[in-house]
């Protein structure tokens, strides 16, 4: 069985930076042992696997499936523009386990309509969690959870940028995934971002459009404005442009850069 397979950089317009993303377009859905052997094989943060004949749109990390993949998306979208099979000005449904997604193509950036995570800070602080990561505590400015992952704000752009966490460490704590966050120095964005998740196979992901909402929803609060610019400091990095919407969804907006394109071949079982 031949299958087309691509690699996208989504989030950046350069290639080499943002985050690649395996992109596997088929006409009908694959079986879960296939789409993770494809991942592993692929070895990037998230693989997306996009069916034709439904529109179904899964993400899968070399070691598991994911709820929700914003880059991924990105990229898949940016694969279908690439081929013809979507204009500029169109807009693309997929199906997913988190609902229907939107894609709306622009000439040189795409728009995705995206759930917005509810935000809890009624939690208590995990000292381990912060001590692998290696913050003060005294640092923290906030502390939460969202959709299973933890969301610390800390109060130093240097902090963030010089973290080397104990990767193995942490993933013997319970976990999903950690975004870590503070307001940006430049002016040319409003907040910087990185995002660990040992637990699923990424130590760190490059551009996770997934935690953007999450940051979009914390920011535009906190910066009282509703359309924001982030930078996630990771050694590719990326920028995602943010809105929040007024149905309580989130826009992320972004670019993206075929890098690779080919056919995977699969032995008939």
């Amino acid at each position: 069985m031949d299958i087309d397979i691509y690699q996208v950089d989504s989030f950046t317009t350069e290639v080499f930076k943002g985050n690649p993303a395996g992109v596997c377009i088929t006409d009908h859905q694959l079986t879960e042992s296939l789409m993770l052997s494809i991942a592993e094989e692929m070895a990037v943060s998230e693989t997306a696997f996009l069916s034709l004949s439904d529109m179904t749109l899964r993400w899968f990390t070399p070691a598991t499936e994911v709820k929700l993949c914003g880059h991924g998306t990105l990229a898949a979208a940016h694969v279908l523009k690439e081929r013809g099979l979507v204009d500029t000005g169109e807009q693309v449904h997929f199906n997913t386990i988190s609902g229907q997604l939107t894609a709306f193509i622009n000439e040189s950036s795409i728009e995705l309509d995206f759930p917005s995570p509810i935000l809890d800070f009624e939690v208590t602080p995990v000292a381990e969690l912060l001590e692998h990561l290696g913050i003060d505590t005294k640092a923290v400015t906030a502390y939460g959870t969202f959709d299973d992952k933890q969301f610390i704000e800390i109060d130093s752009e240097l902090i963030l940028l010089n973290l080397q966490p104990n990767f193995d460490a942490l993933k013997k704590l319970k976990g999903r995934g950690v975004v870590i966050t503070t307001r940006a120095q430049s002016e040319d964005v409003d907040f910087i971002s990185r995002y660990f998740a040992p637990w699923v196979g990424v130590n760190e992901d490059p551009v996770t459009g997934s935690a953007h909402c999450a940051l979009s929803v914390y920011w535009s609060e906190k910066l009282e404005k509703a359309e924001l610019r982030g930078y996630q400091a990771s050694k590719r990095g990326g920028y995602v442009a943010t809105q929040q919407l007024s149905d309580g969804r989130t826009k992320l907006i972004g670019s993206a850069v075929m890098v690779v394109k080919g056919v995977m071949k699969i032995p008939s079982s």
